[in-house]
């Protein structure tokens, strides 16, 4: 039942880390010496033929190939996460499709709209303005449960996809002011505040 998490400071990989400790999910840390390349040479290759990080080992499946199964790209492996170690989706009938469903919608949104809105913001600032006001009417301050659905569920794959995302708020853009979209300002200070949320960031 090994998993292996692959990635480097300040990458996408402490998303992953992060779901796993939240999650109290057992893993190993594999942390690439991305300075010296080493993300972009065998054996790591074999793993991401791309050469980027995160990526994941999971020993509990076997891939088409014969090999335990690889994958890479944060939001599979947070999807993948959800359904085999989180237990996100257990259950049957409409409820559990629809957090599938939802936690698939999130996470790609977080990897396909925001992020990219957030990395562009300075050649397209009207985007990421029309983004976030859009996002704020949807986040309760402080909480984001994005995929529940039939009553209250727990902190899952698509909370850490878009909170960990807006994180990278004061990071990237530290002159930004967050003033108009207060739910979101509140968001990202509950998510820095979490003892597992710190611990994949590496912060005391």
């Amino acid at each position: 039942m090994t998993l292996t998490l692959y990635g480097g400071p300040r990458t996408r990989a402490s998303i992953v880390r992060w779901y796993l400790e939240e999650k109290a999910i057992p893993y190993t840390l594999h942390s690439l010496d991305m300075q010296a390349g080493e993300h972009r040479q065998e054996p790591f290759l074999h793993i991401n033929p791309f050469g980027k990080v995160p990526a994941l080992v999971d020993h509990a499946f076997t891939g088409a190939d014969g090999e335990p199964l690889r994958l890479f790209e944060s939001g599979a492996i947070l999807m993948h996460l959800a359904e085999h170690r989180g237990r996100e989706f257990e259950g049957s009938g409409a409820d559990a499709a629809v957090r599938r469903s939802l936690t698939a919608q999130w996470v790609l949104f977080a990897n396909a709209t925001l992020a990219p809105a957030l990395f562009l913001a300075e050649s397209r600032p009207e985007e990421l303005h029309r983004i976030l006001t859009a996002l704020d009417s949807l986040l309760v301050p402080g909480l984001s449960l994005l995929a529940g659905v039939g009553g209250e569920v727990p902190w899952g794959a698509a909370d850490c996809a878009v909170q960990a995302t807006l994180a990278y708020i004061p990071l990237f853009l530290p002159r930004l002011d967050l003033s108009p979209w207060q739910a979101i300002g509140a968001t990202i200070a509950a998510t820095g505040s979490r003892a597992a949320f710190r611990r994949a960031m590496d912060q005391p």
